[in-house]
């Protein structure tokens, strides 16, 4: 799911060969070979919150991280890099699959290379929104900075690779956008914020017009290829299940919270649809998340799951960020696990959501590939 008492899951979409999207110089290198075989795309650019942040918050000054043990488990070396899971998330397990890179950095990482800027970067933040009023107690970046940084990205690479070569790179980039969690539980459902100004309807319209205009400013600055996804079913995270007293034996989700994720999906839907209409060149598809992840929840042996309504986290009713730490131990078997923390899937879920991707994201890829496995 998303981030804080906040969004959880996040995001995902393919098969048509779309021959203009095919791209000339390959994505792990800035100048490779041309004996190499590029990929799809040369770059992927990430935005939204903790289902696609790997790492920004741990260079802002926010108490909501996860660069701490037991965070990164089952990451590749065993360590914390700041993504809130065990191991990769989708943007990682994607851009592998995909041949663009093996994991994606965070733009704010000080170490940051230029080689890395070439083949793109995340400006996610945990804890982050389309709704700027999401950030004010969390002090995390809204998406809407998040356009400032990709700003500074383009400076950045046009001065590495020259404005010819970093245009060509932002045109044939992949733009993963997975975000609205948080602005649900945090502003609507847990803090009475928007909903003393805004009905559950009046709110989605609301988010849906920040993401257009967040998109649209995207295309006007080079963007073309667009993954747009919608949100999860953010009543089934364990924490909204804990907040909302239903830590019954059976810790039912809250169906209420679900229906407003599927309407504001649906609305999305026809949203992206008309984007893509009137952003001539672009190519934008829907990612239906919310299906696969209920899919998992209800029929988790079918995935190797035995718990879905808890995180393997401590006693996984409340843990996440600073409170799922080394005082707060892990399940022993996190791949029997949903979820990782009280909000956020695991590596195994994640790798089921990339294989999604890429099986249904039919319009943007080319021939679907299975993500690859930790060192």
């Amino acid at each position: 799911m998303a981030s804080s008492s906040s969004s959880f899951f996040v995001l995902l979409v393919l098969l048509n060969t779309i021959t203009r999207l095919i791209i000339t110089n390959p994505g792990t290198t800035c100048n490779a070979s041309s004996t190499v075989v590029p990929p799809k795309f040369p770059a992927i650019l990430v935005f939204g919150d903790s289902t696609v942040d790997t790492g920004n918050n741990n260079f802002i000054p926010t108490a909501f991280k996860g660069c701490h043990p037991p965070y990164g488990r089952e990451f590749p070396g065993h360590i914390p890099t700041g993504r809130f899971s065990d191991g990769r998330l989708v943007p990682d397990l994607l851009a592998s699959a995909l041949g663009i890179k093996k994991l994606v950095p965070p733009f704010l990482d000080p170490l940051l290379s230029d080689k890395e800027l070439c083949t793109g970067v995340s400006f996610a933040s945990a804890g982050s929104g389309y709704d700027d009023l999401t950030t004010v107690v969390s002090r995390v970046i809204p998406v809407s900075q998040q356009l400032q940084y990709f700003k500074e990205y383009i400076k950045r690479l046009n001065k590495a690779v020259g404005e010819h070569k970093a245009k060509k790179i932002i045109n044939g980039a992949l733009v993963m956008i997975s975000g609205g969690s948080n602005d649900f539980l945090i502003n609507f459902y847990d803090l009475p914020t928007r909903s003393l100004q805004f009905n559950i309807s009046g709110y989605q319209d609301f988010l849906l017009q920040k993401l257009q205009d967040i998109i649209k400013e995207l295309f006007d600055l080079g963007c073309r290829n667009f993954i747009v996804a919608g949100v999860p079913p953010f009543g089934c995270a364990p924490i909204q299940i804990t907040a909302k007293l239903k830590n019954t034996p059976a810790r039912t989700c809250i169906e209420e919270e679900n229906k407003d994720a599927r309407a504001y999906n649906s609305k999305l839907k026809r949203v992206v649809k008309k984007l893509e209409e009137s952003c001539e060149g672009s190519k934008m598809v829907y990612l239906n998340i919310y299906d696969p992840f209920m899919d998992m929840i209800n029929q988790p042996q079918k995935y190797g799951f035995v718990e879905t309504k808890k995180g393997c986290c401590g006693n996984g009713l409340v843990e996440v960020g600073p409170l799922c730490n080394l005082l707060t131990p892990p399940c022993a078997n996190a791949s029997e696990y949903l979820f990782w923390d009280a909000i956020h899937p695991g590596e195994v879920a994640y790798t089921h959501i990339t294989r999604y991707v890429l099986d249904h994201a039919h319009m943007l890829f080319t021939i679907p590939t299975t993500p690859a496995k930790a060192n």
